[in-house]
C-alpha cells in the first residue's frame, strides 16, 4: 500500500450516519477533490458520484465554497489527525521521536512515485485570492513547511526539516 492510499480512512464523520445524502456528498467531494482539485471538479460531478439530488448539495453545503471548506477540514481530521499523527505516535515512544517521526512519515511519503503534492497547498495556489475564506482556511492548516518543498519537486525536505528538528532538540535539551 502506497502513502497516498494510506492519506488516511474514507470513514464517514462520527456525527453523521453512512448513508445520509450529507455524509455521500462530503465523502464523493473528498475524494474527486484529493484526486483532481477544487477547480477541476464541478457540482455536478460531486453529485454524480455521491448519487444524491443537486437539492441535496446546496441544502447542506449553500455554496461550493462550503463545500471545499467542509473538504480541507474532512482532510485535516482524517489525514493530518487520524492518519499523520496515530503512525507518529506509533513510530516514537517520547515526545522527541513522535515529532522526527513525522518528518521520516514525510519522506516516505515524498518518496513514493504517486507522491501528488499536499491538498491544502494545491488549493490554495488554485484559490489565489488572498481574501479569499477558502485560501485563508488551506493556509492555515499549512503548518508543515516541508510538505511544500516537495510539492515543487525537493524530495529530500523531509531529511533536511529532521535534521533541524534535531538541532532545535538538542540545543534546547529534549534530545
Amino acid at each position: 500500500m502506497t502513502m497516498t492510499q494510506r492519506q488516511g480512512p474514507m470513514e464517514r464523520s462520527p456525527e453523521e450516519p453512512a448513508g445520509s445524502g450529507r455524509e455521500r456528498v462530503s465523502r464523493a467531494a473528498y475524494e474527486l477533490f484529493s484526486r483532481e482539485g477544487v477547480r477541476a471538479v464541478g457540482v455536478d460531478a460531486v453529485i454524480a458520484r455521491a448519487g444524491t439530488a443537486k437539492m441535496t448539495l446546496y441544502r447542506n453545503f449553500p455554496s461550493k465554497n462550503d463545500l471545499i471548506l467542509d473538504f480541507l477540514r474532512r482532510r485535516e481530521q482524517l489525514w493530518t489527525r487520524e492518519w499523520l499523527e496515530a503512525e507518529s505516535q506509533r513510530r516514537g515512544d517520547s515526545p522527541q521521536e513522535q515529532l522526527l517521526a513525522i518528518f521520516d512519515v514525510f519522506s516516505e511519503w515524498f518518496s513514493q512515485p504517486d507522491f501528488d503534492g499536499c491538498a491544502f497547498l494545491t488549493t490554495m495556489i488554485e484559490i489565489n485570492d488572498p481574501d479569499h475564506p477558502v485560501h485563508q482556511a488551506a493556509v492555515s492548516h499549512l503548518a508543515k513547511g516541508s510538505i511544500m518543498a516537495a510539492h515543487e519537486g525537493d524530495t529530500a525536505a523531509a531529511a533536511r526539516a529532521r535534521e533541524v528538528g534535531e538541532l532545535l532538540l538538542r540545543e534546547y535539551g529534549a534530545g
